[in-house]
């Protein structure tokens, strides 16, 4: 059966069966957070059937993974949350639940060195929670607003978030001394939100979503090197593709994925996914795309070959932030 094929058949079939738990994680996973529920689930991506959930915090937002355990940022509802969980994908299993005391609203997830870096909106501010011990073993402030996405270079050093309402990105950079960090603001357009750095390493693009536009940054120099207006209604998340000749944008208001050539900085296509596109993932080998179609409760599979709509896998309510398990 084509690959194509397979998965639309496996969504059709995801929709009448309920979610369980079966006794092997399968390899490679799709995770998908539903902050509807509060839950996290389980995708075998050969496939598209749901094979185990587990129950988070309220408002789970963001998830990143290590290979044994994913880490899940508890953001909350009306009440702002103040937890991450820590899962055993082997158990599907939550086995801790760290509370993260007066910082509300954990949001942003990367997982660089052994180490899970959140950003804690309410406080504007960056942590650094250790696995192992379960506790905070840093923090720093960004003294903006909204500090809501965050990327960390695999070494740890930089840290660099978005400040949505401060329509300002701060880049946080370990010296010589480990204990000395110095903070860089550089101003975007109006809320800064989804970000991502080039494969390179030599960009950082940043989508607004309040002004429909995107900035390009050069990360040595850390300034603004183009603007461009992508006529979005509210730009929400943003990937590069491995190979990094796409750069694909979510519109959360439009309903739509902007796909952008990487070198040209043109608009390639918009493909119409449904209400609320939210978070995107992109596959290690840049074959798809999954984009969490928060008000239909489905993930939308993307062929990037083709850059057309490959399929839905309904996942709960309200999908969102999403992770790969190899």
């Amino acid at each position: 059966m084509p690959a194509r094929r397979a998965i639309l058949v496996a969504c059709l079939a995801a929709v009448a069966s309920s979610a369980t738990v079966t006794a092997q994680m399968p390899r490679p996973a799709l995770l998908v957070a539903n902050k509807a529920e509060a839950t996290l689930v389980v995708v075998d991506p050969a496939t598209g059937a749901i094979t185990g959930k587990v129950a988070t915090g309220e408002g789970p937002h963001e998830v990143v993974a290590d290979g044994g355990r994913a880490f899940v940022a508890n953001y909350g509802t009306q009440t702002p949350g103040n937890s991450l969980s820590i899962i055993d994908l082997a158990a599907l299993k939550e086995v801790k639940r760290v509370d993260l005391g007066p910082m509300r609203r954990p949001h942003g997830l990367a997982l660089p060195d052994g180490k899970l870096v959140f950003t804690a909106e309410t406080n504007r501010l960056v942590g650094r929670l250790d696995p192992a011990s379960g506790q905070v073993d840093w923090a720093m402030g960004t003294g903006q607003a909204g500090t809501h996405m965050v990327w960390a270079h695999p070494s740890g050093s930089p840290v660099i978030t978005t400040n949505i309402g401060s329509d300002t990105v701060s880049v946080m950079e370990r010296g010589a001394n480990p204990l000395a960090w110095t903070l860089t603001q550089i101003p975007t357009g109006k809320g800064p939100e989804g970000l991502d750095v080039s494969p390179d390493g030599a960009e950082l693009w940043v989508a607004h979503s309040r002004d429909g536009g995107l900035s390009i940054i050069d990360v040595a120099a850390k300034t603004v090197t183009q603007t461009i207006d992508l006529k979005t209604k509210r730009s929400n998340r943003l990937k590069f593709t491995p190979d990094a000749k796409h750069v694909l944008v979510s519109d959360l208001d439009a309903g739509d994925l902007v796909v952008i050539d990487a070198r040209s900085r043109a608009e390639v296509k918009r493909l119409p996914l449904g209400r609320n596109p939210s978070g995107i993932l992109v596959v290690p080998d840049g074959s798809r795309a999954y984009v969490g179609i928060t008000g239909d409760n489905v993930v939308a599979v993307v062929d990037l070959g083709k850059l057309e709509l490959a399929g839905r896998i309904p996942t709960g309510a309200g999908p969102d932030g999403m992770a790969w398990v190899p």
